[in-house]
């Protein structure tokens, strides 16, 4: 093989995933947008989600700035050299992450530090089988850390909140299934899709559940037993109001493909990757001999080109929308307190982002910039540095906030921060918080990481370096930054009445269907 024609097809492998949603998906998304009620805050963020992928098509930057732990599957004629492969596809890696494809994502777990350059024990996963077909089968993922953390393996038999006992049959696993849609929310970025695996042990079940979303989302499954609970799941987990974003609404599942493999007799597992709407799964024909592409999978059908329209819509969503406030930092305790759920608010001017390793370091030291009356952004950005120094933002969207909760209240008390911008909602400890306190909490629309930073006018300085590009606390001038309040400084919570909502409604699917 021309061991160079291979990795430059790699790389292209890798831009394409990262940059361009497949078809399959696409058109996912738009019956989503089509079953939507308009003026809603869902109709809003399925606006903005197309109008993002409108945006990375036409910058060919990443959809989603969390571009996640590489994963390729791949299958080889027998004789192929498996081992310059996977050279190769480190080269190709290291080489996207250099050109702002990736974000640095890599992170020792014994020091936390960032590799820089996607590289690492482990990472990238490749996992290689041979077959006897005459060409080479390259699939990657990139499945960001968000919905990852979503991901859930149940052990047969149990009891579930809301349906009660989950026994070792078909009904059992229907149980198991909904129960994943309804804990995963708006943290895993919904509307989602999800692989499900049955059987196996721990480490096969998730592997998989994993392998079902490389299937297409258009795809039938064979074993009829299975074909008719993913056609149940998917008329179903959509009756229970999660929405978008978790915002409510009429769509919250957009994919389910169930996988099935033999146990052993004291085991049933039924594991669940859950996957975003930016499902970025891509997959090539390579020629074994030239190492040139000679098809794109997941690429039959209709291409939904999301134009201008997106853009529209977007805007028009938000014009109808109750209460739209302009927000710019420092901010007062008095403007916070006028806020309430369902408000809309556009930030101009100053933000810091600040994410994992900054709220612990900030829970036990200064803080390097004055934070009273400022606003935090749960963001890892996708950054580049031009030939004169400067820092230029490629790609921006929010993380999962939950993962700060056993800090966020006591920081925004201790330094005066008084706006937390991030997705997915945070738990009662912030929300007391924010009601003594004086702050609020404002959720961007996950995976809009080409919208938020064309929102971002320029990088005026970046402190905490040492925790790498993702960790650091960029400062960021905006204009127009538009995020939804849904948790405010009087105790109400958008987050906790769709979970309690959604749990209600999960309530009614407790009596068997598959006998």
């Amino acid at each position: 093989m021309n061991i160079e024609k291979f990795q430059e097809s790699m790389y292209k492998l890798i831009v394409e995933t990262s940059t361009q949603l497949p078809k399959d998906v696409r058109r996912a998304i738009q019956a989503a947008k089509e079953k939507e009620n308009a003026g809603t805050r869902s109709a809003m963020a399925l606006g903005t989600i197309t109008n993002n992928i409108k945006m990375a098509d036409d910058n060919i930057s990443p959809i989603c700035q969390d571009t996640g732990l590489p994963t390729f599957k791949i299958k080889t004629p027998v004789g192929a050299n498996q081992i310059e492969m996977k050279k190769a596809i480190y080269n190709a890696i290291a080489e996207a992450t250099k050109n702002g494809k990736l974000r640095p994502n890599s992170v020792d777990s014994l020091t936390g530090k960032n590799s820089g350059n996607n590289l690492g024990l482990g990472v990238p996963v490749i996992k290689f089988d041979q077959w006897e077909k005459d060409y080479i089968d390259v699939r990657l993922i990139l499945k960001g850390g968000g919905c990852e953390n979503k991901n859930i393996q149940y052990s047969l038999p149990c009891e579930l909140e809301g349906l009660g006992r989950a026994g070792r049959d078909l009904d059992g696993i229907r149980k198991c299934i909904l129960h994943s849609v309804y804990q995963a929310q708006g943290q895993g970025c919904s509307a989602g899709f999800i692989g499900v695996g049955i059987g196996g042990d721990r480490s096969s079940g998730y592997d998989l559940a994993k392998e079902q979303l490389f299937r297409s989302n258009d795809d039938v499954n064979p074993i009829e037993e299975l074909r008719q609970l993913e056609e149940y799941i998917m008329d179903n987990a959509n009756t229970l109001g999660i929405g978008t974003m978790g915002f409510g609404g009429e769509t919250t599942l957009l994919g389910c493909k169930i996988g099935v493999m033999d146990r052993i007799p004291a085991s049933f597992f039924v594991s669940v990757a859950y996957n975003c709407w930016a499902f970025r799964r891509l997959g090539v024909a390579v020629n074994p001999e030239t190492g040139d592409i000679n098809e794109w999978m997941y690429q039959e059908g209709e291409k939904i080109d999301f134009g201008a329209e997106a853009e529209k819509e977007s805007a028009a969503a938000s014009e109808t929308t109750v209460n739209v406030v302009e927000l710019q930092a420092p901010i007062t305790e008095e403007q916070i307190r006028q806020l309430k759920v369902g408000d809309v608010v556009r930030i101009n001017g100053r933000m810091y982002t600040g994410r994992d390793a900054i709220h612990k370091y900030l829970s036990d030291n200064d803080s390097p910039v004055d934070l009273n009356g400022q606003i935090i952004y749960h963001c890892g950005p996708v950054m580049l540095k031009d030939e004169d120094g400067n820092w230029h933002v490629k790609a921006a969207g929010p993380t999962t906030s939950i993962r700060e909760e056993p800090y966020q209240g006591d920081i925004m008390k201790r330094f005066g921060i008084r706006a937390v911008i991030g997705k997915g909602g945070m738990g009662p400890k912030t929300l007391a918080a924010l009601q003594e306190h004086g702050g609020v909490y404002l959720n961007a629309i996950g995976g809009a990481a080409q919208y938020y930073a064309d929102c971002i006018k320029s990088v005026d300085g970046v402190d905490l370096t040492q925790f790498g590009i993702p960790e650091a606390m960029w400062h960021l001038q905006v204009e127009g930054f538009t995020a939804v309040v849904t948790m405010d400084s009087h105790g109400n919570s958008l987050h906790k009445d769709v979970d309690q909502s959604s749990l209600d409604k999960l309530a009614q699917f407790k009596e068997p269907v598959f006998k």
